[in-house]
């Protein structure tokens, strides 16, 4: 797949910071969350700095000491538990005063407040003695006398306000942190439960058609029908014909699922609601029901629309599998809400829902029942043609040379979807400016590949003589046996230049084919263990270098034994469930034979390879030296060696789209365009494209 990235969707974006006015439509602003949390830090300043908050207290014993010098003005007790002293202007001004007030923030700048507090009154009757006592030696005209008097003590109850009204102003944060900005984009938390799915109508129109999807057309012919049905609903009800209610994308990923919907929204000029499985996840039990239920009444309301819910098996997992037994899952309640609303509205509605997974085996079988999603579109892997029309999308907005062979460059990315094509592209355009040159040639785009499937070139790295020589004796004995060998992949390039985590890797270039043959695989097999095979009859020793060609080995012979019946001893049978994986459905003695069986497939093609060094010794020699020397060599490098392949065949001509025909057979591929890489960072690894 491919899109063409000089057209992307025109999103209307909200401002959810506006500055008050009514915007062009006359819809009043939005309110500004942000003034909850300005009016939550004044109320703190103002409970800090009221009155009383910062009071300096005071003893009885330091009360009757500034009585007996005269520097009280008066005396307020308040229910006869609380105290408030009041100086005299000239006491006011004394420095001790002035200190202790010069702390009291703004209460110190409000002359009704009072000087000090005594906060506790234990009796008020030695209280009132205690104070004439402490004026006995005042003249009675200047004796200040206690002002008493009862009033209402709020206090308690605005403090137990301001505590209630601070808890739920943090739990409406932390709710709506944790609702994101969920339902109408406010982020409101009794909004959590609204449906996240993005509307994209003809405010929002998308600009993806089907001329911006290359390859898989049988696919977009089977969504250009529920296209059809959306714009021309008539043509298909006048006849009794029933629409199907869903369509479930399925393929690897990479393939184009989603950009297909993009295009799917573009022509059919409808409401196109799109959102992921994951938007449906919540910690809040019923959240995902709830947003199942919202997006179908939002779908309802604009009707003829179309549902799109990316990475659906997020939510559509078989039930009953959960770990954790004995809890609620939230997940199964959001798949059950799901499957009611596909099986409740009619289908004459005009909701029509698209899904894609690319894990379609784990999906609960009550998904994939007829009047759910009725369909199963596949997008496999583009082939040969399919490739050359996705380079054609992506090379458009590129400065390349006008000599450019595409039909080249799909040749040589074999087992590519539409994203790796697109990645191969970038890689090539950032090469060309990392080289300063002003056009992208033939070079990058080769330089490109080798980056995405090897890995980066460390020409630096610290390598002995000897394991250098080790290193291409290996490589060597993989070009030489797939060489001679008639069913293997023909060699495009090898390199001992370390890349990634490999020391080494060979370059192969698969033919573009369906299903394969024992031959096929047992000559895959014996090219694999070239290279161990090499070290053997070079040193008469071998290395840890081929652990990824022992892992691959080991997984080709136990399909061939175990799944694809290719084993006369095991017979015509397979322990392998599309939708449980491998299985174990035989005897102890039978995975003895099967285990003996996969040790035998192996052993016979490591001899074969032997055989074929062994009588090639020469030719071995010659190659590994030219690879020391070189450490790049090509196919022509090969055919000046070992001569033309006699069984060479002739490449695939490239069709037109309209001949483009899909295969009627499907077959599980052992074999991927990339070799897995060793984990050893000291062995020789090789990574392969077969």
């Amino acid at each position: 797949m491919a899109e063409d990235y000089n057209k992307k969707p025109k999103i209307v974006k909200k401002d959810s910071n506006n500055s008050g006015k009514p915007d062009k439509k006359g819809n009043l602003p939005r309110f500004n969350m942000n003034w909850i949390y300005v009016l939550i830090a004044v109320i703190f300043i103002a409970m800090y700095f009221l009155p009383g908050n910062r009071e300096q207290t005071l003893q009885t014993r330091e009360l009757h000491e500034m009585l007996a010098k005269k520097e009280v003005k008066k005396i307020e007790v308040i229910n006869k538990s609380k105290a408030y002293i009041y100086l005299t202007d000239s006491a006011k001004k004394l420095e001790k005063y002035t200190e202790k007030n010069r702390d009291k923030g703004l209460s110190a700048m409000n002359p009704k407040s009072p000087d000090f507090t005594i906060k506790q009154i234990p009796d008020f009757k030695t209280f009132n003695e205690g104070i004439d006592e402490a004026q006995s030696e005042i003249p009675e005209a200047d004796q200040i006398l206690v002002d008493s008097r009862e009033e209402e003590d709020y206090s308690g109850i605005f403090n137990w306000i301001i505590f209630f009204a601070l808890l739920f102003g943090f739990w409406y944060l932390m709710m709506r942190r944790m609702g994101g900005q969920a339902g109408g984009g406010a982020g409101q938390i009794f909004n959590i439960g609204k449906s996240k799915a993005q509307l994209f109508d003809k405010d929002t129109k998308v600009n993806v058609t089907f001329k911006d999807v290359a390859g898989l057309e049988e696919a977009k012919i089977e969504v250009m029908e529920i296209v059809d049905f959306l714009k021309n609903p008539k043509k298909y009800t006048q006849l009794g014909g029933k629409i199907p209610k869903g369509a479930l994308l399925v393929g690897p990923p990479g393939t184009g699922k989603t950009l297909l919907a993009k295009a799917v929204a573009g022509e059919a000029n409808v409401p196109f609601f799109s959102l992921s499985g994951s938007d449906f996840v919540e910690m809040f039990v019923g959240v995902g029901a709830s947003r199942v239920r919202d997006l179908f009444k939002q779908a309802k309301e604009k009707a003829p629309c179309i549902i799109f819910i990316d990475e659906i098996d997020a939510i559509g997992r078989a039930r009953g599998k959960n770990a954790m037994q004995g809890s609620n899952d939230e997940r199964e309640n959001t798949l059950n809400q799901l499957l009611t609303e596909m099986d409740g509205f009619g289908t004459d509605s005009g909701v029509i829902i698209l899904a894609a997974t690319n894990r379609v085996d784990v999906l609960d079988s009550a998904l994939l029942r007829a009047g759910r999603f009725d369909r199963q579109i596949y997008a496999d892997m583009p082939d040969l043609n399919e490739r050359r029309a996705i380079f054609d999308v992506h090379l458009k907005p590129l400065k390349i040379e006008k000599t450019l062979d595409r039909d080249f460059l799909a040749r040589q990315t074999p087992g590519f979807s539409g994203a790796d094509i697109a990645n191969m592209c970038n890689e090539a355009a950032l090469i060309a400016a990392r080289k300063d040159k002003k056009i992208i040639e033939k070079q990058d785009f080769l330089d490109a590949v080798d980056r995405i499937i090897g890995g980066l070139e460390k020409k630096n790295k610290i390598i002995t003589p000897e394991e250098k020589r080790a290193v291409a004796v290996h490589e060597a004995g993989h070009a030489t046996v797939s060489w001679l060998c008639e069913h293997a992949s023909p060699l495009v390039k090898v390199t001992i230049v370390p890349r990634g985590r490999s020391l080494g890797a060979a370059w192969y270039l698969p033919e573009e084919r369906q299903i394969t043959t024992t031959e096929q695989l047992l000559d895959e097999m014996c090219a694999t263990l070239g290279g161990r095979a090499a070290e053997h009859v070079t040193f008469g020793k071998i290395s840890t270098g081929a652990l990824s060609d022992l892992e691959k080995v080991t997984r080709q012979a136990m399909a061939m034994v175990s799944i694809y019946g290719l084993n006369d001893k095991i017979g015509n049978v397979s322990y392998y469930n599309m939708n449980e994986g491998f299985t174990k459905p035989f005897s102890e003695q039978t995975a003895a034979l099967i285990d003996s069986e996969i040790k035998k497939v192996t052993d016979e093609q490591y001899q074969r390879a032997i055989k074929i060094l062994s009588d090639n010794r020469d030719k071995l020699d010659q190659l590994a030296a030219k690879l020391l020397e070189k450490e790049v060599i090509f196919k022509e490098d090969l055919e000046a060696i070992f001569g033309k392949r006699p069984w060479e065949k002739a490449e695939q001509p490239f069709k037109n789209r309209e001949e483009t025909t899909s295969h009627p057979v499907e077959e599980t591929k052992i074999n991927a365009p990339i070799q897995e890489q060793s984990d050893e960072p000291s062995s020789e690894d090789d990574s392969k494209e077969e």
